[in-house]
């Protein structure tokens, strides 16, 4: 005989933990926009949870996904901005050289 898994109690919302959760790693592998959705969904979920509106089985995999999803945004926002740097970094020194006619030209 299989067991069927535990039934959401009547007027309760069932969780979404393993959304967030999958949200959250993906925010941390491919992109900033999934970890946001993660950290966004999973703030709203706890705080459903603790009100007695959502299925408290899933808070764990709901505060996994909540923090994935916070260090996939930022991380990629570290990123970005590190990026930014080496741009700003690479024209500040194009510039430099422009001016100081390390041009190659004759002396």
């Amino acid at each position: 005989m299989s067991q069927m898994p535990p039934a959401v109690p009547s007027g309760v919302q069932p969780h979404r933990g393993v959304l967030i959760l999958v949200l959250g790693i993906l925010g941390i592998v491919l992109c900033f926009i999934c970890g946001i959705v993660a950290w966004v969904m999973g703030n709203n979920d706890l705080r459903l949870m603790q009100a007695g509106q959502m299925d408290r089985s899933g808070e764990g995999l709901t505060k996994a996904g909540k923090i994935c999803g916070m260090i996939g945004t930022i991380l990629w926002g570290l990123w970005i901005l590190f990026y930014i740097a080496m741009m700003l970094l690479a024209i500040i020194a194009g510039a430099a050289g422009a001016a100081s006619g390390a041009g190659g030209g004759t002396p």
